[in-house]
């Protein structure tokens, strides 16, 4: 193996030497280094350190190394090269275990959940981080406080009192790890025992409140919401509500039934947890404001960047109840002990730059436009299919012809290399499998194939048409 003019950096190699041992000092050196070799912990041409490099940590003398390399030599484990340096030679290694493939990515996918992963501003991202890595201080790079970054959590609070009217003062916001951390850390927090949950509703939650030490009931949304009518005979001390546009049914809270909430959550030691997932990207209407801005002591806020950036970032916030926010940061402390400290400072130069909102204004025309051609797509080629739930967000819901299941679409699409989701995935109540909807996510599809993938999708559904009953004579 040639040296091409740029010589690799030796690796660091674990050896122990038993000096009480009546094997030679030698001889445990060459046994050592087979085995790394043989294991593949060395792998075929990889840099051993200089003999005298390593004398000097092994403590021996550098004449025990330098023989020690040349039988290794010999038996062909290690190979010599000019200017010294000393390569492992091309030995057969155990063949590792090879982890179960994953799916392979279908070439259409309008699987709800996922923002437009090629939109996220690279460039903005790159400066924003080499300012902060110029200017911040070295204090910057200490152990981060668990509530989050100051700066951040000053930017945040002012995005969220002039956009999305919630009661927030910096010292209120808890920086953490997206939705999924925000909920646990609020049930551990709160010491919720029973939570409810809406359905259908994003996957996870059950899961999510069961970890954190709580259990969960179901409660029903309809065209109006949440029922609340549900929740107030029940025995639920909190409740997660997306009350700006639920998932997936895309439905807005009713002013009434918000009305309503807030009264269960007042007449007892309840919390809502109000998911504000995507309530930047609306089309049709005017934004609706945070419920937590109409009872904070009520309310636990959770928003995240996972739809307006993207979920990689793992970047969210808490506005809890000021009952809650001492518990929160414990929870945070002793869960993680903080969010990385860099990313967030990276976030906080996005909005006070202005670069954020800049992106969400280019972002809403983006997704509107997506929208409008996957609903002009499935009107066009699939007349007899409904469309609901498209005034806002990533996602809209497709509603079959009666007689065809959403499950043997979602088949017959992974068929042809399309894939797509029933709504079957989001219910916590045991069903029959026999929904009839598809929820159709247009957040990481590009324009130019929208057409083809609803090609495909009308291919598909029907082939899952019941076939026509035959008159018998």
């Amino acid at each position: 193996m040639s040296n091409s003019g740029t010589r690799s950096s030796a690796a660091e190699l674990l050896i122990q030497l038993d000096r009480s041992q009546s094997v030679s000092l030698r001889t445990q050196l060459e046994h050592r280094l087979r085995e790394l070799i043989r294991s593949g912990a060395l792998s075929a041409g990889a840099v051993l350190p200089a003999s005298r490099t390593l004398a000097t940590d092994l403590g021996v003398s550098r004449r025990l190394v330098v023989d020690a390399y040349e039988q290794l030599i010999a038996e062909g484990y290690l190979a010599a090269e000019e200017r010294s340096v000393t390569r492992v030679g091309n030995v057969s290694t155990p063949t590792a275990s090879v982890p179960a493939a994953e799916e392979r990515p279908k070439r259409h996918n309008l699987r709800p959940g996922v923002p437009a992963l090629a939109e996220f501003p690279r460039s903005a991202w790159l400066r924003a981080t080499a300012r902060v890595l110029t200017r911040s201080p070295d204090s910057a790079l200490a152990y981060p406080d668990p509530r989050g970054a100051v700066a951040l959590r000053r930017a945040i609070a002012a995005y969220l009192r002039r956009v999305r009217a919630v009661v927030a003062e910096p010292d209120q916001v808890v920086i953490c790890a997206g939705f999924t951390q925000a909920l646990s850390l609020i049930v551990r927090a709160g010491g919720i025992a029973l939570v409810a949950l809406e359905d259908p509703g994003l996957v996870g939650r059950d899961q999510t409140v069961a970890v954190a030490g709580g259990s969960h009931i179901a409660i029903p949304v309809d065209g109006l919401g949440l029922r609340t009518e549900l929740l107030h005979a029940s025995a639920a001390n909190a409740v997660v509500v997306a009350p700006a546009h639920q998932f997936p049914l895309g439905v807005t809270l009713a002013p009434l039934r918000r009305s309503e909430l807030l009264s269960w959550a007042a007449t007892g030691d309840r919390i809502v947890v109000e998911d504000d997932y995507d309530a930047e990207f609306r089309y049709d209407r005017q934004p609706v404001g945070a419920l937590q801005g109409l009872a904070p002591e009520r309310v636990a806020y959770i928003g995240t960047v996972s739809k307006t950036l993207a979920p990689a970032l793992r970047l969210g916030w808490i506005v809890p109840p000021n009952s809650l926010l001492d518990a929160v940061v414990a929870a945070k402390h002793n869960h993680d002990a903080g969010s990385p400290t860099l990313d967030q400072l990276v976030l906080a130069e996005l909005f006070e730059t202005g670069v954020y909102e800049r992106h969400l204004r280019r972002m809403r025309k983006y997704y509107r436009r997506s929208r409008d051609a996957l609903i002009a797509a499935l009107q066009e080629q699939l007349p007899d299919v409904q469309i609901g739930g498209t005034a806002a967000g990533l996602h809209l819901i497709a509603v079959l012809p009666d007689g065809i299941h959403a499950s043997a679409v979602v088949r017959a699409s992974a068929a042809r290399d399309l894939a797509v989701e029933p709504l079957d995935r989001h219910v916590l109540r045991d069903g029959t499998g026999g929904d009839n909807r598809l929820v159709l996510g247009y957040g990481n599809i590009a324009h130019a194939t929208i057409d083809a993938a609803v090609c495909a999708l009308a291919d598909a559904i029907d082939s899952a048409r019941p076939a026509p009953r035959t008159r018998s004579n």
